[in-house]
């Protein structure tokens, strides 16, 4: 518009200063090497304004060829568009089919057009992985990766969650750690920061993302307390493998006072320690866990235990059944000590007092070699014969 606007002033100048100049028109030489331009000012005026009439129409011929070419690759790219949005939902359609083989091709196919292509490629390389086919998968993840630029962190969650469906769990742990470092609260994170060490041993790893874990509420109260027992059991393994007992030790003495009195570590350090034959840790253990806190489990460890001092052992027994009543687990167990050393009377007793509050094949088998000790074959006789039956009847309702 301002060069229009300029144009009709130099028109309308010439107009009026034209005729003044009629008389007077001046002369005009432009000399060159070979050649001798000759003419009037007003002519020379003449010239460049048509000069500049020439030069607009060129413009405004190239401006709307130009224009006419950008229409077209708009509608193209419109086309293309609309065309992506549809695969997309139709991908989506196949992946609650399951069809994961034409999701993936609807996806792939006009995905730089999509709305997210970076989310089309991710989605396709994990239809390509749930079909076995490994170079598609790493095809797409490095084409979505070029397409985000500076937000990696997607393409980083999506290329761990395969490397785990892979059974690459090495990469994956790297990639789980380095995660973590960028943003260690997020909930997918820490979701595959779980599967990445508990499938590598990482145990003391993943206790450390058990308080981010409860803040971003990914599992129950219950859920996260029988993880973190998962994961202080897993310790107890590789200690126990590497170290055996003396390792195990050092470990139990370096846990806080908290984590000393989880009754289920405290079952779990037991067998280990049984298992690694420390008799009298093992004892210790179960002792100061039945001291804070009753548990049957606590109790049916006590036979499995050869220790040098079996008294302590009868004596918290018989606390415990004068605090809670002469249940058939601490009559059992009590009988089962008390035959070790001999007390055939006593342990005797201690089963019939079990066998009269449930019957129990194994406790009417333990009260028949007892009953043998003292001489009573025929009484033992009759124990073995309700045992037999007993284990027989438990078979048939099997």
């Amino acid at each position: 518009m301002l060069r229009v606007f300029v144009l009709f002033l130099i028109v309308f100048a010439g107009i009026i200063v034209g005729p003044i100049l009629a008389g007077h028109q001046g002369y005009v030489l432009i000399q060159t090497d070979n050649y001798n331009i000759e003419t009037s000012v007003t002519g020379l005026v003449i010239m460049l304004v048509v000069l500049i009439l020439v030069l607009f129409f060129i413009e405004w011929i190239l401006r709307r060829v130009l224009r006419t070419g950008a229409r077209t690759r708009g509608w193209f790219a419109g086309r293309k568009s609309s065309k992506a949005r549809k695969q997309t939902k139709a991908a989506m359609l196949k992946l609650a089919e399951g069809d994961h083989r034409q999701m993936e091709k609807l996806l792939a196919r006009n995905a730089d057009h999509a709305d997210q292509p970076v989310v089309n490629y991710l989605l396709a390389a994990e239809a390509a992985q749930q079909r076995g086919d490994d170079i598609r998968t790493n095809q797409y993840l490095e084409r979505a990766a070029e397409i985000a630029d500076t937000d990696q962190m997607p393409v980083d969650i999506t290329r761990v969650r395969i490397q785990l469906a892979q059974g690459e769990i090495h990469a994956a742990r790297h990639g789980v750690d380095r995660l973590l470092g960028q943003s260690p609260r997020h909930p997918e994170i820490l979701r595959l920061a779980e599967q990445a060490y508990l499938r590598t041993g990482a145990y003391g790893s993943l206790l450390e993302i058990l308080p981010s874990m409860a803040k971003a509420e990914i599992h129950t109260d219950d859920e996260l307390r029988v993880l973190q027992e998962q994961a202080y059991i897993g310790m107890m393994n590789q200690l126990m493998a590497e170290e055996g007992s003396d390792g195990l030790k050092r470990w139990w003495k370096d846990q806080s006072r908290k984590t000393r009195h989880e009754v289920a570590l405290q079952i779990a350090m037991a067998k280990h320690l049984i298992e690694c034959n420390d008799q009298d840790l093992a004892q210790e253990v179960i002792l100061d866990g039945l001291k804070r806190q009753y548990d049957d489990r606590l109790v049916a460890l006590m036979p499995k235990l050869r220790s040098g001092n079996p008294e302590q052992l009868e004596k918290t027994l018989y606390q415990l059944i004068k605090q809670n009543g002469p249940s058939p687990l601490l009559s059992s167990t009590l009988g089962q000590l008390l035959m070790k050393h001999g007390e055939w009377l006593k342990a005797s007793e201690a089963f019939r007092e079990a066998l009269k509050q449930r019957p129990d094949a194994y406790d009417c088998a333990w009260l028949a070699d007892a009953l043998d000790k003292l001489h009573k074959p025929a009484e033992a006789a009759e124990m073995r014969r309700e045992g037999l039956m007993l284990t027989l009847n438990n078979d048939q309702q099997r």
